[in-house]
């Protein structure tokens, strides 16, 4: 049996995308259907649009999602039909040597499904890593499935799938925040947000959020920032430093992805301490430091992949604490559309406007 249902396609860079009728086929060995419930519209859809990723178009985007598990195939046992699921793209595969290693979070042959979605002439669609959810159903590898409590709200549970948990887990899982750090992140947009509510959740002493947005720094009030820059305004690097005896914060969390604001990130850390790059950069981007001040600063430069998140041991995790009333999550929902309004959302996203904005089927 073979799916025709209604998605959003990017056609051509840089071009509005459309709504198209696609087919999507039965799963096949270790794959599985999802009738997607919710799916965020994320920076990262926008890049695959303006070709910021790579030119296999036509892409079929959306990837930050939850659904309804329909179908799977030959050999799936960790999912069943009517499971409710949070997508990944990090599909762990088990027998690589991150794998072998004990650090599946670095998994380096992660997995998608075999199988392609079309068009309905038969052209083969690209998925946005791996997933393609704006669609009211989509093909996945299953291991792409992450079974959570289904008490969550779709719109909430799927931006664990992509922005959210890249934020939460640049703080505890790669930058270790613990109890009594200071923590800096630079660009509160929603995966900067979701950082500070990271830091916060770890307990972390003084969390300084900077932007050039009075607004955004607003909505990092929300999630626990206890003192704000606006670094259009006041250099950010002395305010930091300033907030943190002079020294500089434990934790620096680069969430634009630009070499300006990661080399404020670096000057921004005390001494010995860490720096995470979670904002993604473009191919063309370079940075230039002083050898001598990476020797001699000391400390980590890391960067944050999907905040070294492991799904089958962070998603339920995050749930659980969001259906406690423990962490927020549904204040990064600033609005839900429909399918046909994700141009519009692109529009908004890139103006920050919103924090997300979900499209609900």
């Amino acid at each position: 049996m073979t799916y025709e249902v209604q998605a959003v396609v990017a056609r051509a860079k840089g071009e509005p995308v459309s709504i198209e009728t696609i087919l999507v086929p039965d799963p096949g060995p270790g794959e599985a259907v999802v009738n997607v419930q919710a799916c965020g519209v994320c920076h990262t859809d926008l890049h695959y649009r303006e070709g910021g990723i790579n030119d296999d178009f036509p892409f079929l985007l959306g990837h930050e999602a939850a659904g309804v598990v329909e179908a799977v195939g030959e050999g799936v046992t960790d999912v069943r039909p009517g499971d409710f699921v949070i997508l990944n793209w990090r599909a762990v595969c088990g027998q690589c040597r991150a794998c072998l290693r004990g650090r599946p979070w670095y998994c380096f042959n992660t997995h998608n499904a075999e199988q392609k979605m079309t068009l309905k002439d038969g052209t083969e669609l690209a998925p946005a890593l791996g997933i393609g959810a704006f669609a009211e159903k989509t093909l996945v590898a299953a291991g792409q499935c992450t079974k959570v409590s289904a008490e969550a709200p779709a719109q909430v549970a799927g931006l664990l799938g992509c922005g959210v948990m890249a934020g939460i887990g640049a703080a505890i899982n790669t930058g270790g925040v613990t109890r009594g750090d200071s923590v800096a992140v630079i660009g509160c947009g929603g995966v900067g947000d979701a950082a500070i509510l990271g830091a916060s959740l770890a307990g972390a002493a003084k969390i300084i959020a900077v932007d050039v947005d009075d607004r955004k720094l607003e909505w990092a009030r929300d999630f626990g920032a206890t003192h704000t820059v606006n670094s259009s305004t006041a250099e950010p690097v002395e305010a930091i430093r300033d907030l943190t005896g002079g020294h500089g914060a434990d934790v620096v969390i680069e969430a634009v992805g630009r070499p300006e604001t990661y080399e404020q990130a670096f000057y921004a850390r005390d001494l010995a301490e860490t720096v995470v790059l979670v904002g993604v950069p473009t191919p063309e981007m370079r940075i230039e430091l002083p050898l001598l001040d990476v020797f001699g600063r000391g400390g980590s430069l890391k960067s944050s992949w999907y905040g070294d998140c492991l799904p089958s041991r962070d998603f339920p995790m995050l749930i659980d604490l969001f259906l406690q009333n423990r962490l927020p999550l549904d204040k990064f929902v600033t609005e839900t559309i429909a399918l046909d309004e994700v141009e519009e959302a692109f529009a908004k996203m890139h103006a920050g406007e919103v924090l997300r904005s979900v499209v609900t089927f």
